[in-house]
């Protein structure tokens, strides 16, 4: 469903969400942050995309004074700005991550975790494409999905989720390999090492994927 996370998993629900996150999903979330907090040196301009209500900035905002972030639910944005959770509020901003409003060279990071690259629901590809050109040369950008050695995890904290109705039914008869199938029609699926290689291969980038925490799968892009 391409607006639930827009609409029907945002703001408070969005960040419900991730409060029931057990232990071992906690740690998947810690480690992603903590790969993106490890290449950002004082003074860098960084972009989140698909950056909900702020999560992931607040973490991040200690790091550099020049750091934005982008999502198209206005709820998740308005309910950001709510808790403060980035010191500049004005740093959230409602835009498409796909057709961004930034000049080039823009940014010394930007970044979009925790799965964004599916759970976006845009065009991989023009996802890429339009993250590196508002990157400076040499600058990084940063993609991520899930492990496969996280998928019991993973499973465990979504069906968390239905049951407490923040996403509807888990239809386990068509759930696996990756992908998580609702029964109100919500599609939760993942990017793997190979969709990585097939769409950054033809953009003669410089680019690395590795894995983190046995969790998470990154894509390091040198723009």
């Amino acid at each position: 469903m391409s607006n639930y996370y827009s609409e029907a998993l945002a703001g408070k629900r969005l960040k419900h969400c991730y409060d029931l996150a057990p232990p071992r999903v906690q740690q998947y979330l810690d480690e992603e942050i903590k790969c993106v907090r490890e290449r950002i040196k004082p003074g860098d301009h960084v972009l989140e995309l698909g950056c909900g209500y702020g999560r992931v900035l607040k973490e991040l905002a200690l790091e550099t004074d020049h750091i934005f972030g982008i999502d198209i639910s206005w709820h998740s944005l308005h309910f950001g700005q709510e808790l403060s959770n980035v010191p500049d509020i004005g740093a959230l901003i409602c835009m498409d991550a796909k057709m961004l409003a930034y000049r080039e060279n823009r940014f010394d990071i930007v970044f979009c975790i925790q799965n964004g690259i599916s759970a976006l629901n845009v065009d991989p590809a023009l996802l890429i494409r339009d993250a590196i050109r508002v990157t400076k040369p040499s600058g990084k950008v940063l993609f991520s999905s899930y492990s496969d050695k996280f998928w019991d995890d993973r499973l465990e904290w979504f069906e968390i989720q239905s049951e407490h109705g923040l996403i509807g039914e888990i239809d386990h008869e068509r759930t696996g390999d990756g992908v998580i199938i609702c029964r109100d029609g919500f599609k939760a699926t993942t990017f793997s090492t190979d969709q990585f290689e097939s769409v950054i291969s033809v953009m003669k980038r410089e680019y690395r994927i590795f894995e983190v925490d046995e969790s998470s799968i990154f894509c390091e892009i040198i723009a």
